[in-house]
């Protein structure tokens, strides 16, 4: 499945698997984001996969936000693998 990316003011919803082999939408989807809002939430209930590189996709952004002093919520009971990997950082 590919992966969808819809935008509503700072409400993102992600859909389908996030891998290697598209995670550059994601970046490229999230790249400038906290330069134009302060905050924003990614729903990750669509998300049905995820590998190693759209877990590190995603802390990135985490790290981005944290250091620019924003915020990010992420909601949603999208794959575990994700959340597990936020549990033991």
């Amino acid at each position: 499945m590919n992966l969808e990316i819809t935008q509503a003011n700072n409400f993102f919803k992600v859909k389908g698997a996030l891998h290697r082999r598209n995670v550059h939408v994601f970046t490229k989807e999230f790249q400038h984001v906290f330069e134009r809002a302060n905050a924003i939430t990614v729903s990750i209930e669509n998300l049905i996969s995820i590998d190693r590189h759209g877990i590190k996709a995603i802390a990135q952004l985490n790290d981005e936000a944290l250091s620019k002093n924003k915020r990010l919520s992420i909601i949603g009971s999208g794959p575990s693998s994700l959340y597990h990997h936020f549990k033991t950082v």
